[in-house]
């Protein structure tokens, strides 16, 4: 991920923000689960490189996604921001995968791209119907807004929300940094999430500390972590999600979706590990991760 990446993260300053005041009633509105549920995935299956440490040595490339989904229960699925997957490809990706792996497809393209937000090239409707066919392997969508995408039209996103299926979970990552104010998201733009129902994707990334808002308008979380090469600060950082996801959850938060992104994707499973195996020690949360394999190649540099 190219966005807000620095040359030097020195200069970054990763302390974490506080939590928004209204993050206490957003959860305070919601029955807090028995169990609360914790997803841990990565941006793609497709890496011939994970063969031997993510994978099982001698795995093809027709079982990446099946031994994938052994060891993650979610995924970044990027490649709906493409294409729209034909009905034969969305169920070999169910067969291929159990019962509590969730798919998290970005929306297509021509959608978040377009002037309008797809609500008037039938796009919005061909991807829904798309995507419903996952059915219980579906987590929730997430709509990127471009960064020239400014607050001034949010008339144009009210109005491609008023026509998402409401039986189809979407969380919005914003880009463009007018819709950031003292370190949180616009209030207003806030409340119209909350008000429909949809989330808010809170991206953790060097260069770029205003989309790290940790603004929540639903009991749902989705958490774009952007690592820097396993550099030492990726594993405080995760530490510090850690920490604040553990207040959530006592708060009523029901389900935090981690997405860890590494240069090239090489280096990400090692850091879902540490995600994985920190938030194992928190009590009565639903969760399961990475068991990476000893036989590393050492040009990943896994050990």
């Amino acid at each position: 991920m190219e966005f807000g990446k620095l040359p030097d993260i020195t200069l970054a300053d990763f302390r974490f923000p506080p939590d928004p005041p209204d993050n206490l009633a957003v959860l305070a509105e919601n029955p807090s689960p028995t169990y609360p549920h914790w997803y841990t995935g990565c941006t793609g299956w497709a890496m011939k490189e994970w063969v031997g440490t993510v994978y099982p040595p001698g795995t093809k490339p027709a079982d990446f996604l099946r031994q994938y989904a052994l060891q993650f229960n979610t995924i970044e699925l990027n490649a709906t921001h493409y294409r729209v997957p034909d009905s034969d490809t969305i169920r070999k990706w169910k067969e291929q995968t159990p019962a509590d792996f969730h798919f998290c497809p970005k929306v297509l393209q021509t959608i978040s791209h377009s002037k309008h937000l797809g609500i008037d090239n039938g796009q919005l409707r061909v991807f829904a119907a798309a995507m419903s066919e996952l059915e219980e392997r579906l987590g929730p969508c997430f709509l990127q807004l471009p960064p020239y995408f400014e607050p001034s039209q949010l008339p144009v996103l009210q109005a491609f929300l008023n026509q998402w299926p409401r039986d189809l979970r979407l969380h919005i990552e914003f880009r463009h940094p007018d819709w950031f104010v003292q370190g949180s998201l616009d209030a207003h733009t806030a409340a119209i999430l909350q008000e429909k129902h949809i989330g808010t994707v809170i991206t953790d990334v060097a260069g770029r500390r205003d989309v790290l808002h940790l603004r929540l308008t639903t009991p749902q979380a989705l958490v774009r972590f952007v690592g820097n090469d396993l550099h030492p600060s990726d594993y405080q950082r995760v530490d510090d999600w850690i920490q604040r996801a553990g207040t959530w959850f006592d708060k009523g938060l029901q389900e935090m979706y981690f997405f860890t992104h590494e240069p090239d994707n090489l280096r990400a499973p090692i850091l879902a590990r540490d995600v994985f195996e920190k938030i194992s020690t928190l009590s009565q949360i639903q969760t399961r991760g990475p068991v990476l394999r000893a036989s590393a190649p050492s040009q990943l540099g896994l050990f």
